[in-house]
């Protein structure tokens, strides 16, 4: 066994095996993988290894996609069957909301260029004559669709990967993993030690005990899960073709032909969790006793739709375990507090996802970053708070509730409250409906009475009232806004100035009191993140970005060194904050302070320290509302006392508290993007309006990358779109983000956020497009079904900003 390597990756089961085979493919062929015991080992030999294409996500449709079409070519490479088989899968609605779903995912499949869409009943009985299709709304046909073999994927990618030079190490269990002065990792073994730039944990069921010897702690769980095959059945015996696979996940199972037979799996209500206390390391190809009696509900469902089931005895049963993440996504990415080591671990779906995870893993660690944004995925999304009452909680819910649809706007109460601050409390008892922020409990809208929950579904729900008179009250007097889940940082010393230049792409106020907007530029050019950056000393800066990135950003902090006598700390939790906004914002909050708050004195960009209602705060002169307005940013235990008076005050003009939700909607009558929906790392600074902000004449943080991408024309253009009322009348639905965008029948584009502007009487939606122009009138696929729309010239709202400057 080697003693360097540019890379380890631990854990020898399909995800592993796919990220060697990946990192070969990107030209590192210095690669070993370590696997305790054989191959296959854990949760990858025994899955039912579906196959299918399209997701929520149109990225993780493409990782899927993508997935899909590398079988047969990696049989081609390396000679060893994946025993694919793609005799296409059926999508079934039984619901409105479940029809809504798939029409959604058809319109995205037609703008990727993937084969999704509708067919009729008699097409879907001759596809699967053994299903009763009564009671369907919808059927949707993937002729794609399919399953393959989990060890004959696994070792065609390990083959590819040892064509491609990289050493697999078989019953080579890892003992330790040894960070080094310089960065790099020794990863120990009962049969030696290697020295690597990279350590890569895809130790699937072993992912948390592998992460704890680097003193990582991963919020993972593993469950039981089940499934079943029958014994022949003579229809299909008779038969001289496969059938399709069935995803009837309104019925809460799933099912495919195996051998003569069917395979029928369930995630039950009654779930089971196994190895609370971490996973035996003597477990490698082994089962649980079989407890069928825990998915009866779902047998029974799938034999009302398929009756053969219930005629045929069963073959075998499979009750293995599965290890999970609170949302059920990827735990991925390099860990930001570490250098050098990978995380790829709670994967579910993971043959329709292996080829597209071990591409990004290996483009992340060979070229610094991903090709898509993956935030989804990404293991920073995750903080301490994910403790294991909240996985366990978390766990629970997603995988008792699998099949269930994760709506727009959806916020589930598994595991919660995890985080609140000290005015949690006086929301609740106002009213407030929260919704969970990297931990955080925030405001989204505010009921009449306490006790009221959100309603779910695709079209507008029981909070579009009230976030509206909220968006008014704001517009037409004032509102208080809770931003207390913002991230905040302090950047202080002598090189303070300096290190922020070299971080960020605009150039930091040279004036004590003023602010400046800068983009953080990512690894290939594109927007990492978008920052308001205040001088409030001749040493000293105030930063505030996206809370929930927070974790994520620290990445590229690190990578610019931070000068001797300089701190940049984290105030987040130690600091709180509200937006006050709207055109009596000033005299609301002038009768508060001794400061005067007049456009002489404080104009637009600036900041002071005030003293308002007897509470210092860093006041800022800015509003993500696009109206007058201020930032207030306390100490956390002051926070009580600063939300009470605000309150009060607000009272006496008829103002009021105001959630994310109508934030949202402000913020987009305006045009205003946010991170993570019109800012990421995919998009150039050109192509999202925030190229005036990157200073080229001066150094900073992957300059050359974003030089590169500046010569460039924009490949597509943010833009607002006013959406027909009539057609949002009819559907009883706004856009919300991820819908495609047609113009004469062509796909040109999608949403990244939509609402309906109250204080405009507009539906809303910020997107993406290319080969079109403000005027041009467009296609907006809500619900999968075409809204007209016009691409708009400039914002609803105050487009000169007349208001917020006022």
């Amino acid at each position: 066994m080697k003693t360097h390597a540019q890379a380890v990756v631990i854990g020898g089961g399909v995800i592993g095996c796919s990220i060697l085979y990946h990192l070969t493919k990107q030209g590192w062929a210095d690669v070993v993988l370590l696997e305790r015991n054989e191959l296959t080992s854990g949760s990858t030999w025994h899955a039912a290894a579906n196959i299918h294409g399209l997701h929520d996500s149109a990225n993780i449709s493409r990782l899927q996609h993508y997935t899909m079409n590398l079988y047969n070519s990696l049989e081609q490479e390396t000679g060893q069957s994946c025993g694919v088989f793609q005799p296409g899968s059926l999508y079934l609605a039984q619901t409105e909301a479940r029809e809504h779903q798939l029409r959604l995912q058809a319109a995205k499949a037609k703008l990727y260029g993937m084969n999704f869409h509708e067919i009729d009943r008699a097409k879907a009985e001759e596809l699967h004559p053994l299903v009763n299709f009564d009671g369907i709304r919808c059927i949707m046909w993937e002729p794609d669709g399919g399953n393959v073999d989990p060890s004959g994927v696994t070792n065609a990618y390990a083959a590819g990967a040892r064509q491609n030079g990289a050493e697999i190490h078989r019953f080579t269990p890892v003992t330790g993993t040894v960070a080094q002065p310089d960065g790099s990792w020794i990863v120990e073994t009962p049969k030696g030690n290697i020295q690597t730039e990279w350590v890569i944990n895809a130790a699937g069921l072993w992912g948390r005990e592998v992460a704890a010897l680097a003193g990582i702690e991963l919020p993972l769980q593993p469950t039981e899960h089940q499934y079943f095959v029958t014994e022949t059945i003579a229809e299909i015996a008779g038969m001289d073709r496969r059938l399709p696979s069935v995803a009837d996940r309104d019925g809460e199972y799933y099912l495919r032909q195996e051998g003569k037979g069917l395979l029928i799996g369930a995630y039950e209500r009654d779930m089971k969790f196994w190895a609370e206390d971490g996973t035996p390391l003597d477990f490698a190809h082994d089962l649980f006793a079989d407890d069928l009696d825990r998915i009866e509900p779902n047998m029974m469902r799938a034999i009302d739709r398929v009756p053969a089931v219930g005629e045929a005895g069963i073959k075998r049963v499979i009750n293995g375990p599965m290890i999970w993440s609170p949302d059920s996504n990827v735990i991925l990415g390099p860990v930001p507090e570490l250098k050098g080591y990978f995380c790829c671990n709670g994967i579910i779906p993971g043959f329709s996802q292996s080829a597209g995870m071990g591409l990004m893993v290996a483009q992340w660690v060979t070229e610094g970053e991903m090709k898509y944004d993956m935030f989804a995925w990404d293991m920073a999304r995750f903080g301490h708070w994910a403790d294991k009452a909240f996985t366990k909680a978390k766990v629970r819910d997603q995988y008792a509730h699998r099949f269930a649809i994760h709506f727009p706007n959806e916020e589930r109460s598994a595991g919660r409250p995890c985080r609140v601050r000290p005015i949690y409390e006086m929301q609740k008892d106002m009213g407030a409906v929260f919704g969970l922020n990297y931990g955080w409990e925030h405001p989204l809208w505010f009921a009449d009475a306490p006790g009221a929950t959100d309603t779910n579904g695709f079209t507008r729900q029981n909070w579009w009232g009230p976030v509206g008179d909220e968006c008014r009250m704001l517009r037409e007097r004032a509102g208080i806004i809770d931003i207390s889940n913002f991230a905040k940082y302090r950047c202080a010393g002598p090189g303070a100035e300096d290190w922020l230049n070299a971080v960020f792409a605009n150039r930091m106020p040279k004036s004590v009191g003023r602010s400046c907007l800068t983009p953080l530029i990512s690894v290939r050019g594109g927007i990492a993140g978008d920052f308001t950056v205040t001088r409030t000393g001749d040493a000293e800066f105030w930063i505030i970005g996206s809370g929930m990135a927070e974790r994520y950003h620290k990445r590229f902090l690190h990578m610019v060194p931070l000068p001797d006598g300089t701190v940049f700390e984290s105030h987040t939790e130690a600091m709180c904050g509200f937006n006050v906004a709207g055109p009596q914002a000033r005299n609301m909050l002038q009768h508060m302070t001794n400061t005067s708050l007049s456009t002489q004195d404080f104009p637009f960009m600036r900041s002071k320290m005030i003293e308002l209602a007897g509470v210092e705060c860093l006041a800022l002169r800015v509003s993500f509302t696009g109206d007058l307005g201020w930032e207030l940013h306390c100490k956390t235990q002051d926070q009580a006392q600063l939300y009470a008076a605000l309150i009060a005050a607000g009272k006496e003009i008829g103002a009021g508290p105001v959630g994310g939700r109508a934030l949202m909607s402000l913020r987009v009558e305006k045009g205003y993007g946010s991170w993570s929906r019109e800012y990421s790392p995919e998009y150039w600074p050109q192509e999202v309006g925030l190229a005036g902000l990157c200073k080229m004449d001066k150094e900073f943080l992957h300059k050359p990358a974003l030089a590169k991408v500046m010569d460039n024309a924009p490949r597509e253009t943010l833009v607002l779109l006013h959406v027909n009322e009539d057609d949002t009348a009819a559907s009883n639905a706004d856009a919300t983000g991820g819908e495609p965008i047609f113009k004469d029948g062509k796909g040109i584009g999608r949403v990244t956020s939509g609402t309906y502007g109250y204080t405009v009487g507009m539906s809303l939606a910020l997107g993406y497009v290319k080969g079109a122009v403000p005027g041009d009138t467009v296609e907006v696929m809500i619900l999968g079904r075409p809204h007209r729309a016009v691409i708009l010239a400039e914002p609803p709202f105050d487009p000169k900003g007349e208001k917020l400057r006022a």
